[in-house]
């Protein structure tokens, strides 16, 4: 198996530029990797950038993981103006003058976004409505309401409030689960304030354990020999518990049996004695079976 490793492809932490959509980031990838199997853990929108977690080759299949993950992001609320949109790109709805609202108020109107609540998803997003895609209706002349779902916004914290003219900007740090809409938080505070907000800037700074610190521009991944920075048994390392397995252990896995339970809690990865990422697997009815197998 010790050819295995090399060919097994692995993580790409991209910090995405403005401007470009996921896609793009991933179409781009394809050429720098020389493979059609690469793709993404989460959607950016075009304005926003940060971290955009890369899978190439068998990597891909550890995205739905990733996906899952706390996001964490830094961002800007304008306040005293609502786009169609909820941010930046949408045409302006209305405009209120801002300049009554307190740094009180705003700490008041953020209160009840943070925690476990119901967020209504921004009618420009890729929800899927009797399978057409939610921004596809807005941006033909439907009216859409979307459901309120649930979600969990673990921070929000306010870095910085700031004035000019008729409108108040204020920087926010936020974790939250996946499925949680940023700029419908902006929306969100603007109307309970009544006076209309959007997003302005939006930036992710993580991606479960995969941060900004290790996030490579496309400019610096172009010039590397291999745009893969993080192989995948490094990238499991990361992100799962890790059990060893023994060479018989392994030939028993890489056929998708499954191994004896060794009391190991949620989803881990299983390791081939020459560093071969085997499967990732949970434990039930006293066996650890393998959810994903990464071998041959």
């Amino acid at each position: 198996m010790a050819n295995k490793v090399a060919t097994q492809g692995g993580l790409v932490i991209v910090d995405k530029p403005g401007g470009m959509t996921s896609h793009d980031v991933v179409s781009r990838m394809r050429r720098l990797a020389r493979t059609r199997r690469v793709g993404h853990g989460g959607t950016l929108d075009p304005m926003a950038t940060g971290v955009l977690v890369v899978g190439v080759e068998k990597a891909t299949r550890l995205l739905t993981y990733v996906i899952g993950s706390t996001k964490e992001y830094r961002a800007t609320i304008r306040l005293g103006q609502a786009t169609v949109t909820d941010d930046a790109e949408g045409d302006v709805v209305s405009t209120v003058d801002a300049t009554g609202i307190t740094d009180a108020d705003v700490h008041a109107g953020l209160a009840p976004l943070r925690g476990e609540i119901m967020q209504v998803p921004s009618a420009v997003s890729a929800i899927k409505i009797n399978g057409v895609r939610s921004y596809h209706r807005v941006r033909t002349g439907e009216e859409v309401a979307l459901e309120a779902r649930p979600v969990t916004v673990s921070r929000l914290d306010v870095l910085a409030i700031r004035r000019a003219e008729a409108v108040v900007d204020v920087d926010v740090d936020v974790a939250c689960s996946s499925g949680t809409y940023i700029r419908a938080l902006a929306r969100d505070l603007g109307a309970a304030l009544g006076v209309g907000g959007h997003l302005t800037a939006l930036r992710r700074t993580a991606v479960g354990a995969f941060t900004l610190a290790e996030a490579f521009s496309l400019e610096e991944l172009a010039a590397l020999d291999d745009p893969v920075t993080m192989p995948l048994p490094a990238a499991v390392a990361r992100s799962f518990p890790r059990r060893d397995a023994t060479e018989a252990e392994a030939k028993v896995l890489s056929h998708g049996g499954p191994l004896p339970a060794v009391g190991i809690a949620g989803a881990y990865a299983v390791f081939a004695p020459d560093g071969t990422v085997l499967a990732i697997v949970s434990e039930r009815e006293g066996r650890a079976r393998p959810e994903i197998v990464l071998v041959p």
